[in-house]
């Protein structure tokens, strides 16, 4: 009788894991894609808002005067509309936002509007951009859970960000050359318009939270409880200040060019440096280690992330500083374990506040960065500049990483934090 074989076993289909289990849930790829959308028109709306105010005034003071204004005012928005995140249901509020962002970006667009209706305008897209992030991240943790989803999605949106601006500026000078700065600015209308349709048909209505009393105080009353906290102080002071100084060798980019003779060329290189690094150190953590590994590698990263700055008074030669830069990108990756240990650290009716005061903190404080390496380089030579503040944000990141260390709540060792 001949041997009876069992039939083979049919193929096991495993679970997505790492990036391909968040893109796997449908209402992250509607929040990733209106993300992408709004932050590409974006870039493309503030290319275009430079050249338009350029070309009705002529003067560089206040075309970049549009660029500083997209920082400043998130200050306001952040700290007295953070209670935005908390009180209203988030798809609500996220819609609003992209809305108030396409009526402005319209009226920019529309022919005869002076630099002051324009100035006006790009503050009032800062305003409402701080809300937006933050209400988005609080609902990402209610998308995602408060585990490693939640990490992976943030990284994605980070990414895209990066991704954004290196695209953003490629795509909005190659749309200006066939279209005016008004016809650009159309375009973003749309991306804020499709972002916005993404948002109410691709994601749930979840419930508000709190209600009653004034938004002013509610909002007041979150950011000084977030920033009384020293164990969430601490960890917020972490994710704001190596950007603020690792934003000095892009401010001083062009000058930096000009100083070695490399011209223009030389200047997109140093600017795409870190963003590349970035990519590339989000990319690998997410993907290649655990979420304890993740824990492992946020204090010495962080501690460590700006002493590749310390090659640029060394005159290495612009191969090693684009080295530099892109090592100093990677260490970037510190934030994936530490985003983890923040939504840990806030309590669930604070999040969407403290969301947004850190957005507004970020943004804040690289504006800050920005403005006083400008400052220095008033005084001393760019390389001399960029190597102080990778000795200072050294000093200040490893006493900042110390600081997280003893605040934490956990035993070392633990998912949520360990020894360096």
């Amino acid at each position: 009788m001949p041997e009876q074989t069992s039939p083979p076993a049919p193929p096991v289909e495993r679970e997505p894991t790492g990036y391909r289990s968040v893109l796997a849930v449908r209402e992250f790829r509607a929040v990733f894609a209106a993300f992408a959308l709004s932050l590409l028109g974006t870039v493309v709306g503030e290319i275009a808002l430079t050249v338009l105010v350029y070309g009705l005034t002529g003067s560089p003071l206040l075309s970049a005067l549009t660029f500083a204004l997209g920082f400043l005012p998130y200050l306001v928005g952040g700290t007295l509309l953070s209670g935005v995140a908390d009180r209203y249901p988030a798809r609500r509020v996220l819609v609003l936002c992209d809305l108030v962002c396409a009526g402005c970006a319209a009226v920019m667009a529309a022919p005869g509007a002076p630099v002051a209706v324009l100035f006006a305008l790009r503050c009032v897209i800062a305003v409402v951009s701080p809300v937006f992030s933050g209400t988005r991240t609080a609902t990402l943790a209610e998308i995602l859970g408060d585990g490693d989803l939640f990490v992976l999605g943030r990284s994605l949106l980070r990414m895209v960000s990066q991704s954004a601006v290196l695209v953003g500026f490629g795509l909005g000078g190659a749309l200006l050359t066939v279209v005016s700065p008004r016809g650009a600015l159309a375009v973003t209308v749309s991306t804020f318009v499709c972002s916005a349709l993404l948002l109410r048909f691709g994601t749930r209505r979840r419930p508000a939270g709190a209600q009653g009393g004034s938004l002013v105080r509610y909002s007041l009353a979150g950011a000084r409880e977030v920033l009384g906290d020293r164990r969430i102080r601490a960890l917020l002071l972490l994710l704001w200040v190596p950007p603020m100084f690792m934003v000095a060798p892009e401010a001083l980019a062009a000058a930096y060019a000009d100083e070695i003779g490399m011209g223009t060329a030389g200047v997109g290189l140093l600017m795409g440096a870190m963003p590349v690094g970035t990519i590339i150190g989000e990319v690998y953590a997410g993907a290649a280690l655990s979420p304890a590994g993740r824990s492992r590698i946020v204090l010495p990263l962080a501690a460590g992330a700006l002493l590749p700055l310390l090659a640029y008074p060394l005159a290495p030669g612009l191969g090693w500083i684009l080295a530099a830069l892109l090592v100093t990108g990677l260490a970037g990756a510190y934030t994936l374990g530490l985003d983890r240990w923040f939504v840990d650290a806030v309590p669930r009716d604070l999040r969407g506040r403290a969301m947004t005061v850190h957005t507004a903190g970020l943004m804040t404080i690289q504006g800050v960065g920005m403005a006083l390496a400008g400052a220095a380089a008033e005084f001393w030579p760019v390389a001399t500049v960029v190597g102080g503040v990778g000795a200072l944000g050294t000093v200040c990141c490893l006493c900042l990483a110390l600081e997280v260390r003893r605040t934490s709540r956990r035993p070392m060792g633990e998912t949520g934090l360990t020894t360096i």
